[in-house]
């Protein structure tokens, strides 16, 4: 079959969303399937270390960030026109696979609308909660951002129209898909219990429809990567004090911040590294000289990604952060599928991932302080430093293939299109 798929950012910027579709698209072709994925072209540095790819379809973009790493493209007719002329030279399409939340989304539903072709949306994105940690008026925000999604969206119906929250925003989606996803139980459950469930026909919405259901497909990692990773993994850990890992992106959603200031509180004795980058970077920088912790701290950067699991297979315990903002916590299960546990701050995913992990505020269903996370610290490395960590899930590492997700998404492929 010949899968298209529309994402907000090209594929080679960083971002969680951008690596599953890399991989989903890997997969895929080695399944013998074709992949076109259409998204903004990129800008600036970024753009030149980009190697011609005949899977990408390049929109004409504006950057959007002063680092040039993110862009955006107008939905419109003449993105249609594009659009359509572009994937006219090739092979019939078989289904549009959504992977975006704003532009990239709103062009792919237009795109398949025109078109008449099913249509499977996976939702990466909370997108209430990553507004309000990012935007200074949120709700002003969600009310434009609900408007140009009804005017993109050509949207007619009264009931279809209503709504300017977050959960609104994404039921429109949802009702003019015919199979949602969602990358972990928590989020999936969430959805439904907001209406963010597949309407099977553009603006139809059918909450009580047996197959009104969200679809669970975790996000995966690359078999190939984690076999070498682990092979080239040694078999005892390397003497010397707790290593810690924290990654992602520096922004105030995943919440670097306060981990660097619950760090110095806790006064470990241990090697802290922190993998990623973005725009608190200066300001965590800012907070260790401030704060001086016991524990000693170094920015790595952005690594590319079989090194940064290399950090995180050498590493005593992942560092998770972020509260309400992740739909799957990719890193947890990356760091489960090495064998590495994690301390985790936010209750959802310390559910989905099951065991390993150390929960920040032990029996709260939310603790976002400094002394909860403080604690978490203390309690990692005493056990650490005893050489008594958590075990991981052993199960984690089968079940977070690539290989076996993709399997899945094939399965919801084949429904689509027969339906």
């Amino acid at each position: 079959m010949h899968v298209v798929m529309f994402g907000d950012q090209h594929v080679e910027t960083l971002g969680g969303a951008q690596v599953s579709m890399r991989l989903q698209r890997r997969f895929l072709e080695r399944a013998g399937h074709t992949v076109t994925i259409v998204a903004p072209a990129v800008h600036g540095p970024r753009a030149r270390s980009i190697a011609a790819d005949d899977a990408y379809l390049d929109m004409r973009s504006i950057p959007i960030t002063f680092d040039r790493e993110y862009s955006m493209a107008w939905p419109g007719r003449g993105t249609d026109r594009w659009v359509d002329a572009a994937l006219a030279g090739r092979p019939p399409v078989d289904v549009v696979h959504i992977q975006g939340d704003f532009w990239g989304a709103f062009i792919g539903h237009r795109y398949a609308a025109r078109h008449a072709l099913p249509v499977v949306h996976t939702m990466h994105n909370r997108v209430d909660v990553g507004i309000e940690a990012t935007a200074p008026f949120p709700s002003t925000v969600l009310a434009v951002l609900n408007a140009w999604q009804r005017r993109a969206l050509d949207v007619q119906s009264s009931g279809d129209a209503d709504g300017s929250d977050g959960w609104a925003f994404l039921r429109r989606f949802a009702g003019r898909s015919h199979a949602v996803t969602a990358p972990s139980t928590h989020f999936a459950r969430r959805l439904e219990d907001h209406g963010v469930v597949p309407g099977g026909r553009r603006g139809i919405l059918d909450l009580h429809s047996p197959g009104s259901r969200v679809d669970v497909v975790w996000n995966g990692i690359d078999d190939e990567v984690l076999d070498t990773t682990l092979a080239e993994a040694p078999e005892e850990r390397t003497p010397g004090p707790a290593r810690l890992v924290w990654l992602g992106r520096m922004s105030p959603e995943k919440r670097l911040l306060p981990f660097l200031e619950a760090l110095a509180e806790s006064g470990v004795q241990a090697e802290v590294e922190v993998i990623g980058g973005g725009g608190q970077l200066a300001a965590a920088a800012r907070t260790v000289a401030r704060t001086r912790p016991a524990a000693s701290v170094v920015f790595a950067g952005r690594l590319p990604y079989a090194e940064t699991l290399r950090r995180i297979a050498a590493a005593d315990a992942v560092v998770q952060t972020s509260i309400g903002f992740e739909t799957q916590g990719m890193t947890i299960f990356e760091a489960a599928s090495l064998g590495t546990p994690s301390i985790v701050s936010d209750p959802d995913l310390a559910t989905e991932l099951g065991a390993g992990f150390w929960r920040v505020g032990e029996g709260k269903r939310t603790d976002a302080s400094t002394a909860a996370l403080a604690e978490a610290l203390r309690t990692a490395v005493a056990a650490i430093d005893a050489g008594t960590p958590v075990k991981v899930d052993p199960t984690i590492r089968e079940r977070f293939r690539q290989s076996s997700r993709t399997a899945a998404m094939v399965e919801i492929y084949d429904r689509v299109i027969a339906g």
